[in-house]
């Protein structure tokens, strides 16, 4: 598999194959203090015209593949949903991931422990429409019984592929190269990551219930999200390191 990436000592350290595809970003605008008590103190939020931004990622996960383990995945495919956003460590940018939820146990309760990201299982239906769009339904059951977490909608990507310019906000928001997460402890961990630059195309969508900030008490605005559709790209990542 050729991966052109950033950075490019990744090429000698990746351990993991994923291939993540038809893709809905989904970005709000939401003040830095409301994102503050859900991000590491060692992070620094990233800010886009003085806003730090909330990304509710849908996705098919097509493929997990260890390194020197040749031939099938380790797990079929299976849908996820991401909840994001972006920080700096040491002027350093990438994700912080508030929680990941996804249908397949093996895969969330390993990653969980591995790379220290919060998976959660949730059962999660996706289906294809005859134009080409697709209907995410997902279900997350809060352990205490007192509420749901949930997403439920349609989109459909809009016709013209593009590759975003390095100082858009489209590039901004997509082309995140190095992930953070944190342990028990408050200790920071990090693990790169690389692929193509994201193919883009604009995109549509109806969302009818979207409670994935709901375990953080964080209301979205009432405006209509950035939205971007990707086909999608095949990556490969790093072990993971403890940064502090």
């Amino acid at each position: 598999m050729n991966v052109s990436q950033q950075p490019s000592s990744i090429t000698s350290k990746w351990i993991m194959k994923q291939s993540w595809k038809n893709l809905l970003f989904a970005h709000w605008p939401l003040p830095v203090e409301s994102l503050r008590p859900f991000v590491p103190k060692p992070l620094q939020i990233d800010t886009f015209e003085r806003y730090a931004w909330l990304g509710i990622i849908v996705f098919m996960m097509d493929g997990i593949y260890l390194r020197g383990v040749p031939g099938l995945p380790l797990f079929a495919k299976f849908p996820e949903i991401n909840v994001r956003t972006y920080v700096r460590y040491n002027g350093r940018p990438g994700v912080y991931f508030l929680s990941l939820d996804a249908p397949h146990w093996v895969t969330y309760t390993v990653a969980k422990k591995w790379y220290r990201l919060p998976y959660y299982y949730s059962q999660i239906m996706c289906q294809k429409d005859h134009l080409g769009g697709y209907h995410y339904n997902s279900l997350r059951n809060d352990r205490k019984g007192a509420f749901s977490v949930q997403f439920n909608g349609n989109f459909m990507a809009s016709p013209g592929v593009y590759f975003a310019g390095k100082e858009t906000f489209d590039y901004w928001l997509t082309e995140r190269y190095r992930l953070f997460s944190v342990d028990g402890r408050q200790q920071i961990y990090s693990a790169e990551i690389g692929h193509h630059p994201w193919p883009l195309q604009k995109a549509e969508a109806e969302i009818q219930q979207n409670t994935m900030a709901l375990p953080f008490n964080i209301h979205l605005p009432q405006t209509h999200p950035i939205l971007h559709y990707s086909e999608g790209v095949e990556s490969i990542i790093s072990n993971i390191k403890r940064l502090c």
